[in-house]
């Protein structure tokens, strides 16, 4: 990989790249790398970025009542009997 100097960079435009770098969690080299690559049309687009809904009624949650009742079993079966551990 080659590095490149870019130089002339004004401090206004360093600030702004360190503040959306911080933002988004990435370093200033990786930010700018990402930024020419877009501009460029090289940014690959991810292959599977499609969001599936198709078990969604599979999955729930639980009100209250279910809750209390789920949350009460568990507890109960958690306590230690202590004829069991003599």
């Amino acid at each position: 990989m080659k590095a490149i100097t870019i130089r002339g960079v004004e401090t206004e435009v360093a600030e702004k790249l360190k503040i959306a770098a911080k933002k988004q969690g990435k370093s200033v080299n990786h930010l700018i790398l990402e930024l020419i690559k877009t501009s460029l049309g090289l940014k690959k687009e991810k292959k599977f970025s499609c969001k599936y809904d198709d078990l969604d009624d599979l999955f729930g949650r639980w009100n209250d009542d279910e809750f209390k009742k789920v949350n009460n079993s568990i507890t109960m079966q958690r306590r230690i009997d202590p004829e069991l551990w003599k």
